[in-house]
């Protein structure tokens, strides 16, 4: 571990397994090589997913064997070992509660939210109260969490980012919460100039409508990880969420069970929402290119 890295911790809540590396999967690999203490707390398995092909499609909750959550776990496992420097324990993944303590809600309206374990139909103090207890454990300089939307409009990833916002507040009453939080979100122009790069449109995917993919304007960016050395760990990591996620040949983009195709970006993007910038934390006008800049 570095003299730099000592010290660091860094949290990262996501809602399903496959979210962690989706939207920040290269900034995992990066600060773990770095010699940060990193740790992925999931809310759900992600029980309702759509699975991707025939394989493992009986799995599934809607009249299936309703075993996907467990195989998500091993798909997260996997993922997590990819994005793990080599010639170290891999990074093994957490469940808030524990594995299987909340399930996955499903999209807006769906049946599933009906579940009466689904994490939408949770007493709000009780998820809360769980975070409030990792983030006293672990005591994280940085998390990183959802938009207020949840990324893209899924009732878990928004409450998610309820509940991650009330336990930090709880926390730092209890004088152990973060000095960062962050948003993980997508900057608008890398999104376009990924589309722009596309070669070859894989049978049976689609390009984006305007506006199809969620993604922030370039001024609502205040810091850009550049995970350009460890692109080849978030492509793997990708590759390991089969059920979920196709990665194209090229490797540069990547598609759910929409087949609507995405690139993989060579940076990922945050925005930092606690504290607002301030001298104390050497804020400029220029983007941060680490998150715990200002805290060392």
């Amino acid at each position: 571990m570095t003299g730099s890295a000592a010290g660091r911790r860094l949290l990262l809540v996501h809602a399903h397994p496959d979210d962690e590396t989706i939207m920040t999967g290269g900034t995992i690999a990066r600060y773990l090589a770095e010699g940060v203490d990193v740790r992925v707390l999931t809310f759900t398995l992600g029980e309702e997913g759509e699975v991707i092909g025939d394989e493992w499609a009986q799995l599934v909750a809607d009249g299936g064997a309703d075993q996907l959550g467990g195989f998500r776990i091993l798909e997260l496992s996997r993922a997590l070992a990819e994005l793990s420097p080599d010639g170290q324990p891999p990074l093994r993944p957490e469940f808030l509660g524990g594995a299987g303590r909340w399930r996955d809600s499903g999209m807006a309206g769906a049946p599933s939210a009906n579940h009466p374990r689904a994490l939408v139909r949770a007493a709000f103090d009780e998820p809360v109260g769980a975070l409030v207890g990792v983030l006293t454990e672990f005591a994280p300089q940085v998390v990183v969490s959802y938009d207020a939307s949840g990324t893209y409009g899924h009732p878990d990833h928004k409450l998610v980012h309820e509940v991650t916002a009330a336990a930090v507040a709880r926390a730092r009453e209890l004088g152990s919460g973060p000095v960062k939080v962050y948003e993980s979100v997508t900057e608008r122009s890398a999104l376009e100039s990924g589309l722009a790069r596309v070669v070859t449109v894989p049978d049976n995917w689609r390009m984006p409508q305007d506006g199809e993919l969620p993604s922030y304007p370039d001024a609502d960016i205040t810091t850009e990880i550049d995970i350009s050395g460890y692109l080849a760990r978030k492509v793997a990591a990708l590759a390991a969420h089969a059920t979920q996620v196709t990665v194209a040949a090229s490797g540069t983009e990547y598609a759910l069970s929409n087949n609507i195709l995405q690139p993989i970006a060579s940076a990922e993007h945050f925005i930092l929402t606690e504290p607002e910038r301030h001298e104390s934390l050497g804020a400029t006008d220029t983007r941060e290119s680490d998150l715990f800049a200002g805290i060392d």
